[in-house]
């Protein structure tokens, strides 16, 4: 694995074996949820590495993977590559007609949330790396407020729904999570530029929000001028091969236009997401093609997580771990989550409070907040410097505590919140 004979398409061939062959010990062994038992596998792998390196420092196993891991450099190719299309592979699983029915609220969490979430987390995290020692600026914490409140619906919905939480309140946190993913990397788009502008006093509160409606506003109309040129040409062929390579060169154009004109790429192929998995499937294409639409889609959503996840616990050999670091990673968890929870309440609360049982809704969307791909793919791209890598130490202890601590224990707080005798009647926020 040495040097300049190998290129990002051999990096990816190896990461997906590992995929592969770690999915299926899970399988076996573990049987976990798919993304926490890679997550957990490749943790355990690279844990491993550092501990043979620290016995045996001239084998320098995890050294190697650590050398690779940055040559490979999956920071870009995560984020202007993989980012688009599970973006859109998730819009598509996601009802317009319900989305619409709980707008004002998924609006609410989506966007005043996901700002309060990162100016919570910004403040916090302040306070903390100046306790441990470590000096970073409050633009880069504002930087990581923005990669971290981003969530992950992937494995919450499937838990959700074995434990028959009520679809209301299932579709406010898959319509939720969908748009704060495109809000925050908004949010995250627009920090990194002044944390990197040399001479920058720093974002404004005008500038930001100047800067945030041209970025999503532009990005939502690019979503729908390409979704829209997508159903028209979907509508006149009926050839599904066609018709699947008409969404895939929708995701990459859209995606590659909205870098070209700055706006945002993430935005617009959630809205092109939207307008072909809700209206273009029910009147612009045939049965077959919806089947083959769905099926395609979802392995790409599925194999893509399950690549991240894998790249989030081998990643974990390759962090720079401080004391400072580790303390500092173990303190953002509980930011995170009282952030989480913060932002739900203040955002929320107003639109719901004739809502019976708010509370039990406030307290399941703040424990289903899992961190995942998006973050850590964001985390990825920050560019080299001194700050770096506490922010990733940061960033990887949030992940991995959501994905495992959360995720593993969410099935157990649904159904004490939720027990399925009174899943069908009122209960959450915006139900």
């Amino acid at each position: 694995m040495n040097g300049p004979m190998w290129n990002i398409l051999d990096y990816i061939a190896v990461l997906l074996a590992l995929t592969a062959g770690f999915a299926y010990a899970n399988h076996y062994l573990l049987r976990l949820p798919r993304n926490s038992g890679l997550l957990v596998i490749a943790l355990a792998v690279s844990l491993g590495l550092r501990l043979i390196e620290h016995a045996f420092p001239s084998v320098g196993l995890a050294t190697m993977l650590r050398d690779n891991l940055a040559r490979a450099n999956f920071g870009p190719l995560l984020l202007n590559g993989f980012l688009g299309f599970l973006l859109f592979a998730g819009a598509l699983e996601v009802d317009l007609k319900e989305l619409l029915e709980r707008k004002w609220t998924i609006l609410a969490l989506s966007t005043v949330g996901v700002l309060l979430s990162s100016f919570a987390v910004a403040a916090g995290m302040y306070g903390i790396f100046r306790l441990v020692g470590i000096d970073v600026p409050l633009k880069y914490c504002l930087v990581f407020g923005a990669l971290i409140s981003p969530t992950d619906p992937v494995s919450v919905l499937g838990v959700l729904r074995r434990v028959h939480v009520p679809s209301r309140l299932q579709a406010i946190i898959g319509g939720e999570s969908l748009f704060n993913d495109g809000i925050g990397i908004v949010l995250f788009t627009i920090f990194l530029h002044h944390a990197t502008t040399a001479g920058d006093a720093g974002p404004t509160v005008l500038g930001v929000f100047l800067d945030f409606l041209r970025e999503a506003g532009g990005g939502a109309l690019l979503g729908v001028a390409g979704g829209g040129l997508a159903l028209a040409a979907m509508r006149g062929i009926d050839e599904y091969n066609i018709e699947l390579m008409i969404s895939l060169a929708l995701v990459a154009g859209t995606f590659g236009l909205a870098q070209t004109i700055d706006v945002s790429g993430p935005v617009a192929v959630v809205v092109a997401g939207l307008l072909i998995g809700s209206i273009g499937v029910r009147y612009a294409v045939s049965g077959t093609t919806q089947d083959y639409l769905k099926k395609f889609w979802s392995l790409t959503d599925e194999l893509l997580n399950s690549f991240l996840f894998l790249l989030i616990g081998l990643e974990f050999a390759a962090i720079d771990i401080r004391w400072s670091f580790v303390v500092a990673a173990g303190l953002a968890i509980p930011v995170s989550v009282a952030a989480r929870g913060l932002s739900i309440t203040v955002a929320s609360l107003p639109l719901n409070l004739g809502a019976p049982r708010k509370l039990r809704g406030i307290t399941l969307l703040t424990w289903s907040g899992l961190r995942g791909g998006i973050s850590v793919a964001l985390a990825l791209s920050l560019p080299l410097g001194p700050y770096r890598a506490p922010l990733l130490a940061a960033c990887y202890g949030v992940v991995i505590f959501t994905m495992i601590g959360q995720g593993l224990s969410l099935g157990r707080v649904a159904a004490r919140l939720y027990p399925s005798q009174d899943s069908d009647t009122p209960g959450p926020p915006g139900s």
